[in-house]
């Protein structure tokens, strides 16, 4: 018999047929799925962290470009923070009245190598840097986006309010390195 005159085998099952079983495994899964989970449709309440208001530093006593350290949002080893004016260049959410007053954790986000005094301002240019482990920088004027190096994620920024003359630390947007959650357990949920 020539290749030509040979007929395709005929398969198992015809196309009508698969679909026609998909469409009842489909409605099957979902009453499944809906008997598992009865109340699905019902909205869930957020869960909503209060981060300590602590107070950091006065306005009026910053000098540009001179971070102060402090721990947040507790004393813990792994909260070592900063406190920077950017000498007049705005920072993404920096305070005061130039928006240069920015915070960030001083734990690299790549392995937590720390990265107190290697705050670096040349130009337009604000960067917390080279981490010591792998040469990672963050932007300060930019949320603490990584510039070079190993890290992925950003550096974790403190949240600041300013009150008169007084700035405090309010929350944190971020993760600090080390931890699951940013507060200890039984504080501020």
């Amino acid at each position: 018999m020539r290749k030509e005159d040979q007929k395709p085998p005929r398969c198992a099952v015809t196309r009508r047929e698969f679909l026609l079983s998909s469409a009842g495994a489909l409605a099957a899964s979902t009453v499944t799925i809906g008997g598992l989970w009865p109340d699905a449709a019902e909205a869930v309440p957020a869960q909503v962290v209060t981060y300590p208001r602590k107070f950091i530093a006065r306005l009026s006593a910053l000098r540009d470009n001179q971070p102060v350290d402090f721990d947040y949002p507790d004393e813990l080893a792994n909260s070592a923070s900063m406190l920077v004016k950017l000498g007049g260049v705005r920072g993404g959410g920096g305070i005061g009245p130039q928006g240069d007053v920015v915070a960030f954790s001083y734990l690299c986000t790549h392995q937590g190598g720390p990265l107190q005094g290697t705050y670096l301002a040349e130009g337009p240019h604000r960067i917390l840097g080279q981490c010591p482990l792998h040469l990672t920088t963050y932007d300060l004027t930019r949320h603490g986006i990584v510039v070079a190096g190993q890290a992925v994620e950003s550096l974790p920024q403190v949240l600041l309010e300013l009150d008169g003359d007084e700035i405090f630390a309010v929350g944190l947007m971020g993760l600090l390195f080390g931890r699951h959650h940013n507060l200890l357990a039984g504080e501020g949920a």
